[in-house]
């Protein structure tokens, strides 16, 4: 019998034995060690960053207040709620002067993943429509009908985000919003964004004052 090759299968035979083409982890500057999985043609980190400095050792600020964390003008992380366990759970949000940072906050030999590597990656498990299926956590979403249990890997989570205008955290548990390396105009950036209630993986121009999870791709 004949069996038709779609994106998410081709993705999935990529991925069989488990990252054949590349290393099984990877570790940034703080010694935090990510696993790893390879999906189409790009080693993607299957964990959000969670670094606290940049490549060349120096902090990358921690900004807790919520107003000072709207005012900030360089490069800031934060854990959701400020909670060290959130942290660890879901990664670091980052607004997007640190990710496009010239001293890097992405691992050595790896960097934060392009708008159009993110594109890439909705076209490898059947389009930007239904990416969510195979992308997200299983059983770590709100509302099951968005999880599919179709897991390849990525373990994508609701980690949700920290407002520009106000500081204010916002959608855990609901939401993932991820920033890309792309810059858009105005002062903006690209975002890719996965939320509860579909499967789609949206994108779009977003201020760079939002903190928003990070994923890196190996160079």
């Amino acid at each position: 019998m004949k069996v038709a090759m779609t994106p998410f299968l081709l993705a999935s035979l990529l991925m069989a034995g488990c990252n054949g083409n590349g290393p099984k982890s990877v570790t940034d500057i703080d010694g935090n060690r990510y696993g790893t999985v390879k999906i189409g043609d790009h080693l993607w980190m299957s964990e959000n960053l969670r670094v606290t400095r940049y490549r060349n050792g120096d902090p990358i600020t921690e900004v807790k207040d919520d107003a000072a964390w709207a005012a900030q003008t360089g490069g800031a992380r934060c854990a959701y709620e400020n909670k060290t366990e959130n942290a660890k759970s879901y990664g670091m949000l980052y607004n997007w002067r640190a990710v496009n940072d010239p001293r890097g906050i992405a691992p050595e030999g790896w960097h934060v993943a392009s708008d159009r590597e993110w594109q890439e990656l909705a076209e490898a498990v059947d389009g930007e429509e239904s990416a969510g299926s195979a992308l997200k956590a299983p059983g770590k979403w709100t509302d099951p009908a968005s999880d599919s249990g179709k897991s390849i890997g990525f373990d994508a989570l609701p980690s949700g985000a920290r407002r520009d205008a106000d500081g204010v955290f916002l959608m855990l548990g609901q939401f993932a919003r991820f920033w890309t390396s792309t810059p858009a105009s105005n002062g903006k950036a690209l975002a890719r964004a996965l939320g509860f209630y579909d499967n789609a993986l949206r994108g779009g121009e977003v201020g760079p004052k939002n903190g928003f999870a990070v994923r890196c791709v190996k160079d």
